[in-house]
């Protein structure tokens, strides 16, 4: 096999297991916004923080549709909903996140990043990106 070929051949491969990763979000498109928060570790003192604003908050995420995944170290887990499916390397992958980074980021419905932020973020912030959006307009109305 030439080297041509290989490189071809491992950039395909490549770029189907970044399908495969891209499809695991894909569950959510439409009816979630996840908010996936990534930490080197459990004990991050950020994860902490995150996960508790995220719990003072939990009835204004379910009325948002939100579904919070945390990737820990090797760890992924879910709160309010079903988890997407892969693990930690492959979201990390998928976001573009370091494994020793902290970061939290919203996911609109239509599967784009809405905010992202290297530090926790407030119930408020989020919710305030979340009720700007035209989608949860229309749901506020029709609800």
């Amino acid at each position: 096999m030439t080297q041509t070929r290989s490189f071809t051949l491992a950039f395909a491969l490549g770029l189907a297991a970044m399908a495969g990763e891209a499809d695991a979000m894909d569950q959510y498109r439409w009816s979630k916004r996840p908010v996936v928060v990534f930490a080197p570790t459990e004990s991050d003192a950020r994860l902490v923080r995150q996960r508790a604003l995220l719990q003072q908050a939990r009835g204004g995420l379910a009325e948002r549709d939100v579904v919070v995944i945390t990737v820990a170290g090797t760890r992924v887990a879910t709160v309010l909903g079903r988890g997407p499916g892969v693990g930690a390397d492959a979201l990390r992958r998928r976001f573009g996140v370091p494994a020793d980074a902290f970061r939290a980021i919203l996911v609109g419905k239509d599967g784009g990043v809405k905010l992202s932020s290297r530090e926790p973020f407030s119930p408020r912030t989020l919710f305030g990106t979340i009720d700007a959006m035209p989608m949860r307009a229309d749901e506020m109305r029709r609800r």
